[in-house]
């Protein structure tokens, strides 16, 4: 449908850059559909390392992330950039889908389980403090209980900070639309309750690590539940709530963590 991956030309993607952050905008954001390829269809040697070392050289306080990357395609080079340079965020998004190689072959995925681990691995050993957070679908066809247990087995050794988790439907024209071996409804939903109680039980415990902790957060605006509160993200994507002034709004200020939940974390503004 979307034809062959196109990368942008670095020139261009720099001088929107640099646009953004004179206009004062804080978060900055690269998206493709696998964004870590960038630079493949250049012959020039310019790649995705290139491309983020040279955006983090302009001048500006923010934020720079990136979704989707491929663990087929993150290379060393990406982790060191990452690891050297303070405005990318350290909280990486690195879709998983299974932790069973044997379906991951069946998805065309390109990795193993053991390959994946070993990435997770080299991230944290450069990367101290990472957050990282991952896509799992359950009920793909052809996954047995041990191949669904392989997947749990990844959620407890990475220990994602969090995990957008799916079960499995059919979408026509894709092959596994005419695998023979579908997965009952009723299985699907029990994997799925395993595994969000899995990843629950996972972020409330890395949660109660920032009790107390001061964090830098971008204030993202308004609390949807509570109009006085104001809510924003830290470095590594966690959601904080905490009293403060609309005029905060857009910038990045220091909050006190005074009560970690499984899913946000409540603070105080410090004034300096």
């Amino acid at each position: 449908v979307r034809g062959r991956e196109r990368s942008r030309r670095p020139e261009d993607i720099i001088a929107e850059v640099k646009a953004l952050a004179k206009a004062g905008y804080k978060e900055i954001t690269l998206l493709g559909q696998n964004v870590n390829s960038y630079g493949k269809d250049f012959k020039n040697g310019d790649n995705f390392a290139k491309l983020l070392d040279e955006i983090c050289k302009v001048e500006g306080d923010y934020i720079v992330r990136f979704v989707s990357p491929h663990p087929r395609d993150f290379t060393d080079d990406v982790i060191d950039v990452i690891a050297k340079n303070d405005k990318i965020s350290k909280c990486l998004h690195l879709p998983l889908q299974s932790g069973s190689s044997q379906i991951l072959r069946r998805m065309g995925r390109g990795y193993t389980k053991e390959k994946y681990l070993a990435l997770v691995d080299k991230i944290k050993s450069k990367i101290p403090g990472v957050a990282l957070t991952a896509d799992i679908i359950v009920g793909f066809p052809g996954e047995t209980e041990e191949d669904f247990l392989d997947t749990i087995d990844v959620v407890q050794k990475v220990s994602f900070d969090n995990s957008y988790m799916f079960m499995y439907s059919i979408r026509k024209g894709t092959p596994a639309e005419k695998f023979e071996d579908q997965i009952e409804e009723s299985e699907k939903h029990r994997r799925f309750d395993l595994l969000v109680s899995a990843v629950n039980e996972i972020s409330e415990k890395k949660n109660k690590v920032y009790q107390d902790r001061v964090e830098k957060v971008l204030v993202d605006g308004v609390s949807k539940n509570d109009k006085s509160t104001l809510t924003g993200r830290t470095d590594g994507f966690k959601l904080v709530n905490f009293a403060g002034k609309k005029e905060l709004i857009g910038s990045i200020v220091d909050v006190k963590i005074t009560d970690a939940k499984t899913f946000s974390l409540f603070g105080e503004v410090i004034e300096h």
